[in-house]
């Protein structure tokens, strides 16, 4: 794929995402995807953002930066919700808080094969008590 349709495809999966149309998931996740190196499969992939869902009711997906390559995104989301509970081994209990995840897709057979991702747990620290 060309960078242009590449950062099409990427919207359309972080539109996906937002719209939690775990039915279409596969059309942009391999079945054997890999996140952070864990083998999670897309069963196991969709079965971890449909818990960042329900422990974030309000979360959602906005794209600060994308960066596309022929085989490679790299993208800055940013988060502004309201997790519930734990998040990161932080007690938020349902605080608003801003962050960013720093991401990077690896891409095969046009669709999303590995995933690295690092969210700046310290800007989280930092609003909390």
């Amino acid at each position: 794929m060309q960078a242009t349709h590449i950062k099409d495809f990427y919207l359309a999966y972080v539109a996906c995402l937002n719209a939690q149309d775990w039915s279409r998931l596969g059309d942009f996740v391999e079945a054997d995807v890999r996140h952070n190196d864990r083998p999670l499969g897309l069963a196991g992939y969709r079965a971890m953002l449909q818990n960042d869902f329900a422990t974030i009711p309000d979360l959602r997906y906005e794209v600060e930066l994308l960066v596309a390559d022929v085989n490679c995104v790299g993208s800055r989301l940013r988060f502004d919700c309201s997790p519930q509970g734990e998040f990161l081994g932080l007690t938020v209990n349902g605080k608003r808080i801003v962050f960013s995840e720093n991401v990077f897709y690896e891409l095969r057979d046009h669709k999303i094969a590995r995933v690295w991702s690092v969210i700046d747990k310290s800007a989280i620290e930092a609003q909390l008590p």
